[in-house]
């Protein structure tokens, strides 16, 4: 077996356990971007030593993790265990997981004063300037709360939600549906007797402009939207 073999390792009851890794898939799969286990994965075996070829048996995976589904050992050993990665891979993942995070406070928070998202940049340039640093070993929704009050002596910062009615023409209203279900929390809705879609949501303030102008370009702009 190849020594350039990517692994994710997990100890569990004093025992190394260890699957081959595709690096791009399992960084995905632990940061909640993948939902197939199967594309984190060279193969679906479970190892006591990958480099050896010393495969783990059904009866001691049962014994250690109460299943002998490799797949569902793999998905724990991905999700708890060390994921050695390249430098370039963990540099490629670090980044990734920075501009989540920039990107989960640019859609959450405001500015009190404006009631308007930071700017991205205007982010970057505050955590660089309270020398903010993010925990790469953690998920960005883990740390969320950390970073803002972190950010709060530099920047102004409100965590607020809108809440809007939204009302979509029957001729967009087919494609539009899923966008707003999945982009709010849906309050209650209902069809109109004429075929439009109405729906009162709530979403992170910050994120109300970005919904707007996705909703505009969807029904070419034939869309009321009105505070509640």
């Amino acid at each position: 077996m190849s020594d350039k073999i990517h692994l994710a390792r997990l100890k569990k009851a004093g025992i190394n356990f260890e699957v081959i890794i595709v690096p791009d898939g399992a960084v995905d799969f632990k940061e909640g971007r993948l939902s197939d286990v199967s594309s984190a994965l060279e193969n679906d075996e479970v190892f006591f030593d990958a480099k050896k070829g010393k495969v783990a048996s059904s009866q001691e995976l049962e014994k250690a993790f109460n299943t002998s589904d490799s797949l569902e050992v793999a998905k724990i050993i991905i999700m708890k265990g060390e994921l050695q990665l390249t430098s370039e891979h963990r540099n490629a993942a670090r980044e990734q997981k920075k501009k989540l995070l920039i990107n989960m406070i640019h859609m959450n928070v405001v500015d009190p004063r404006t009631k308007l998202p930071h700017p991205v940049t205007r982010i970057e340039a505050a955590l660089e300037q309270g020398k903010i640093s993010i925990d790469y070993n953690k998920g960005v929704e883990e740390q969320f709360d950390t970073i803002i009050s972190k950010l709060r002596p530099i920047i102004p910062i409100s965590i607020e939600k809108r809440v809007i009615v939204v009302k979509i023409p029957s001729l967009y209203a087919g494609k539009s549906f899923s966008f707003v279900k999945s982009n709010s929390k849906v309050l209650g809705d209902e069809w109109a007797g004429d075929g439009s879609y109405i729906a009162k949501v709530e979403m992170p303030a910050g994120f109300y402009p970005t919904f707007l102008d996705k909703i505009n370009a969807m029904t070419h702009g034939d869309v009321e939207v009105r505070d509640v």
